[in-house]
């Protein structure tokens, strides 16, 4: 396996590898992992995410998986890197973390079956897929403020090549506290998967991530909380999460809710949210 990352070198986004604790450049500058600042590990035209693929989140929900995968889409206006800071806007409450996989694409893909993926994939890194569940009401099932909102998708911290998805751990951890821990091998439709029934009709080219699922127990996180996603053989992906310095003006559309929906989407499906504490 090799591993690639994007970091912002003397002013310039530089692509450098990883070598133990230094990552190299092309021109033979290096500089310290822990010193490095991070940009997401890839540039895609277009970010794809399926919403239920781990059984154990399925069942969190007391539901069951479609007879084929859904699908949502975040804009590239979302992404975040490594060590970067996710917005929790002003009069929102309910922002949610989701460790996830993202399958890279290294070369255009459209129509290709299942076997022949692999071919056209280059690599995977790890993802967060944040959710604003306060716009849940408002989204009319599009998605697009809860899991497109600005800063709501950080990968990295490295894109690494020649990676089996098979059997790998997946874990989030909450200010150094296990909040999610599952295994790639719960998926109901594996990364091969998802790539060609997405790519039936829609072209994929280099660089754009599909997202593919998260395991149970995603809940809400606050200002000043550290989250980090841990994936077997991928590494740490860091991030903090912090205040939106602007309030959402409340005389434009639609504003952050707090309904019955919200509440228990945010905090686990059948959980009993009537009492509970609500985040500050």
């Amino acid at each position: 396996m090799t591993e690639y990352r994007r970091i912002l070198l003397d002013g310039a986004a530089v692509r450098v590898q990883r070598v133990g604790d230094l990552l190299l450049a092309p021109d033979g500058r290096e500089v310290g992992v822990a010193e490095a600042v991070h940009l997401p590990p890839c540039q895609p035209s277009k970010i794809i995410a399926v919403h239920l693929n781990y059984r154990s989140r399925v069942e969190e929900f007391q539901g069951r998986l479609p007879k084929a995968p859904t699908y949502f889409h975040k804009p590239t206006s979302a992404l975040n890197s490594h060590g970067g800071a996710v917005v929790r806007p002003e009069r929102c409450k309910w922002l949610n973390y989701e460790g996830e996989i993202g399958i890279v694409i290294g070369r255009t893909c459209r129509n290709v079956p299942v076997e022949q993926v692999g071919e056209h994939i280059l690599g995977y890194t790890v993802a967060n897929d944040y959710g604003l569940h306060d716009f849940r009401d408002t989204d009319a099932g599009s998605m697009l403020r809860v899991k497109g909102s600005d800063t709501l998708c950080p990968l990295g911290p490295g894109l690494v090549t020649g990676w089996d998805f098979r059997g790998k751990s997946i874990r989030t951890l909450v200010n150094g506290k296990v909040a999610q821990d599952g295994n790639t091998d719960e998926m109901e439709w594996d990364m091969h998967y998802l790539v060609a029934d997405i790519a039936r009709t829609i072209t994929l080219h280099p660089g754009d991530v599909l997202l593919s699922g998260t395991p149970a127990n995603s809940r809400p996180v606050q200002p000043g909380d550290v989250v980090e996603v841990q994936v077997e053989g991928l590494g740490t992906l860091r991030n903090h999460i912090v205040s939106g310095p602007v309030p959402i003006d409340s005389a434009v559309g639609a504003q952050p809710t707090e309904s019955e929906e919200v509440r228990s989407t945010a905090l686990g499906g059948d959980w009993e949210y009537r009492g509970q504490r609500a985040p500050r």
